[in-house]
């Protein structure tokens, strides 16, 4: 694609206490925000050549692409802090996330109010439901591929603070109503995986059965066994559903 077309913004968040990237790839069309994986920065979708990938629609003015560091599951990965902090970070993520990077896609966009697609793969499919849930006033859908959802087993610990709870939507979806309930039912939440190596469609079939109990729209889309918990299984996948959604 065209590389004219890619801007990489910088600042310090005080949410995180940390300075962050968020890279822009594409001029026009439905902004969609692309989580990495666990410890991947704002360019990694590029460097594993999922922007390529996503090319046609990038240059075709479809979509406009997205990317921030991965700062929780980076946290997670290095063990920095202790468990407990770890936890509040993975909340002050997503925060950073509505109260920073949206405002920042939006005035991109030059549209206020525009809503946002969510995406990510392995842990960045948790964030992508993560922020679906969390802020369904901000984002309308989310495809998560291969996802991980349930991430206790990432974390040295064995109690879990209020910090996890509400940032975990498998575990916190089933206790939302009112309003917020309400809103996240008029949203979509695809979740495609694999079978193949460190595939576990287990887990897309759990993070389902949360959602569908609270009565949240979502699909689950098997791949198959040839299918790998790998970027070539990703570089299938989103161009196939994004190019699907910009058209309906």
């Amino acid at each position: 694609m065209n590389d004219a077309t890619k801007t990489i913004g910088r600042w310090r968040s005080e949410r995180l206490g940390r300075d962050v990237t968020m890279v822009r790839w594409g001029s026009f069309g439905q902004p969609v925000l692309v989580f990495p994986t666990a410890g991947g920065d704002a360019e990694e979708i590029e460097r594993m050549q999922l922007i390529d990938a996503l090319g046609p629609l990038i240059d075709g003015g479809k979509i406009k692409v997205y990317s921030c560091d991965s700062v929780a599951g980076r946290a997670l990965l290095a063990r920095e802090g202790s468990p407990q902090h770890q936890m509040w970070l993975q909340n002050q993520y997503h925060h950073y996330v509505r109260h920073e990077v949206v405002p920042a896609i939006r005035s991109d966009c030059k549209s206020p109010e525009i809503e946002l697609w969510a995406a990510g793969a392995s842990i960045g499919a948790f964030h992508a439901v993560a922020v679906v849930c969390r802020f369904p006033d901000v984002f309308a859908r989310a495809c998560a591929m291969s996802g991980t959802y349930d991430l206790r087993r990432f974390y040295a610990a064995s109690e879990f603070t209020d910090d996890f709870w509400v940032s975990s939507p498998q575990h916190f979806v089933p206790t939302l109503g009112g309003a917020h309930l309400d809103a996240l039912r008029a949203r979509m939440i695809l979740i495609a995986a694999g079978e193949g190596r460190a595939e576990d469609l287990g887990e897309s079939w759990r993070l389902a059965h949360a959602l569908g109990g609270r009565g949240v729209p979502n699909r689950v889309d098997p791949w198959g066994p040839a299918w790998h918990h790998d970027w070539p299984t990703w570089r299938a996948m989103l161009p196939k559903y994004l190019g699907e959604w910009v058209k309906s």
